[in-house]
């Protein structure tokens, strides 16, 4: 095409005011819209310094007071959230290859044919991410086209709240989507926790996408000698023979979610001792999270969601040489990762899903960078059986809206239900629930999970039987199957709590209650018993 049409097209677009360095305090509010409410939401106030591992902190996550985790969602499968922020420049990380309309509306910052690796004869990326190229070459690659929403925002903090909330662009929402399924999935965190955190972010600052219906509270530990002293003694707080009135139960609670805090630091630190790095990470600071997740999963933590980030994708100027530099950082810690992973047989199992808050303008501006844009591409990395293809429609050169912006082809809540759906296992009614609306899923974007059945049991009840030595008694049997505080209740035949036989921590193991109806003075009649255990309920029928 030539340049004189180019310039034609630049007179069309009018550059939104607030998207560029040059608009000054319009684009700073651009950077610091919804800061305030972005920090309300995330509950500061209850945030303290993360846990580290060396030199990188890691934060758990739950929702209290109802605790989630993903662990209930188990099919075995490990998803890891990979966060580019900043809004990255999709043109230049997924390319039209001999596109006439790229080139003359990109003539400094275009990579041209020598520098990228195809994909197909339409799409290439940059030489910078030829660690990529097995997996796309190994169908172990997925690329979604333009991922967006409607009316998008521009503001890195709002836009980064849409996205971590899953809602609509008008409605301001403080819970994130994995913290919804959380909330959905674990109903007696408080009385029986599990010791393994649900969710883990590596790095500084938590981020709303774990944040459920209740405040969220991250671990706040910085001196690990420290954290596995504390861990090594159970529980930091008794919470036994508190009674039912209400500032004792919010003690309760409190003494409770400590306690469950401090177990995470003992189930962190055995996996990180217990799994081991066997690939040659990069020296980058994206690179040094993923080996931590790696070794995490290696020693068997349990934890289903890690997300891991990358700054420095806002790139208004110069763009050319710091997007490559990101771009090498994202294809060489990807690659690591994997090969790790890999060495032990654990690579089927994990997922990797790129997104960042929004895209770039399609046209280059007088600073040889892009200002905040649209829509952007996704990448998934993950099984043999995940398949390389090209999903949704790509951004449109030619026709973009009065601001120079394409309109996006796939709305990023259905890239998440489908996630949800056929990788960890959700059912479609609560991935509906967990985003506020039904979905469409995207066909044929992973392979959908087959759970094994029982798989995401944290405890069983094993049955009841009388005393064959002891007349009068009870003995109710019971499974833990992964170590933490566990709770046996007697409940009405409709359901309604009336008595606690015992609340206590338990390890991996078999046990049985020994129960006379009599020392609790309930008289003959059809019951139900309950144990609560790592965030689960498990109910049968008794009658005596």
């Amino acid at each position: 095409m030539c340049k004189d049409h180019k310039s034609s097209i630049h007179k069309k677009v009018k550059k939104r005011y607030g998207s560029a360095l040059e608009h000054g305090s319009a684009h700073a509010r651009d950077h610091k819209s919804s800061r305030r409410d972005f920090m309300k939401n995330l509950g500061l106030a209850a945030l303290g310094t993360p846990f580290m591992l060396g030199s990188t902190p890691i934060s758990a996550f739950n929702a209290a007071p109802l605790l989630a985790g993903l662990n209930a969602t188990d099919c075995g499968r490990i998803l890891v959230l990979i966060r580019l922020k900043g809004g990255n420049d999709g043109l230049n990380t997924l390319i039209p290859r001999g596109n006439d309309e790229y080139y003359n509306i990109r003539p400094s910052l275009a990579i041209q044919e020598n520098n990228l690796w195809a994909l197909s004869d339409e799409f290439g990326m940059h030489n910078a991410t030829q660690d990529l190229q097995s997996f796309w070459q190994d169908g172990k690659m997925k690329v979604i086209h333009n991922v967006g929403y409607p009316d998008q925002n521009y503001s890195h903090f709002r836009s980064s709240d849409i996205w971590a909330s899953a809602s609509d662009s008008e409605t301001e929402d403080s819970t994130g989507w994995i913290g919804r399924l959380m909330d959905v999935n674990f109903p007696s965190f408080i009385e029986a926790p599990p010791v393994i955190p649900p969710a883990l972010q590596i790095g500084v600052q938590t981020n709303q996408v774990f944040r459920g219906y209740s405040n969220n509270m991250a671990l706040s530990i910085s001196n690990p000698t420290e954290f596995y002293q504390i861990a090594q003694e159970g529980e930091l707080y008794d919470t036994s023979g508190l009674g039912d009135c209400a500032p004792e139960q919010e003690l309760n609670f409190v003494r409770q979610t400590a306690n469950s805090a401090f177990r995470y630091s003992e189930s962190i630190r055995d996996a990180y001792n217990s799994g081991a790095n066997q690939s040659t990470y990069p020296d980058n600071y994206l690179a040094e999270q993923m080996a931590i997740v790696a070794r995490l999963i290696k020693g068997n933590l349990g934890t289903k969601v890690y997300m891991v980030s990358l700054g420095g994708f806002d790139t208004h100027a110069d763009q050319d040489d710091d997007h490559a530099q990101l771009l090498q950082y994202l294809g060489s810690s990807i690659k690591a990762f994997f090969d790790d992973l890999s060495a032990d047989g654990l690579d089927q199992n994990v997922l990797g899903m790129t997104f960042s808050e929004f895209g770039r303008t399609i046209f280059e501006n007088a600073s040889d960078g892009t200002d905040h844009g649209t829509g952007g591409p996704m990448f998934l990395f993950g099984p043999d059986s995940l398949g390389s293809d090209f999903i949704g429609t790509p951004p449109d050169l030619v026709n973009p809206g009065p601001y120079g912006d394409p309109e996006f082809s796939v709305d990023f809540r259905s890239v998440y239900g489908t996630v949800l759906q056929d990788w960890l296992c959700v059912d479609p009614t609560v991935t509906d629930y967990v985003l506020g609306e039904q979905m469409d899923t995207i066909p044929g974007l992973l392979p959908p999970g087959n759970p094994p059945i029982g798989s995401n049991e944290m405890a069983a009840l094993l049955g009841h039987n009388p005393d064959p030595n002891i007349p009068g008694t009870i003995l109710l049997k019971y499974a833990v199957k992964r170590r933490g505080t566990v709770r046996l209740r007697i409940l009405t035949s409709g359901g309604q709590p009336i008595r606690t036989l015992f609340a206590a921590f338990r390890e991996r193991n078999s046990y049985t209650f020994a129960f006379r109806p009599s020392d609790f003075f309930l008289p003959p009649g059809d019951y139900i018993y309950q144990l609560d255990a790592g965030g689960k309920i498990y109910s049968r029928a008794l009658k005596f």
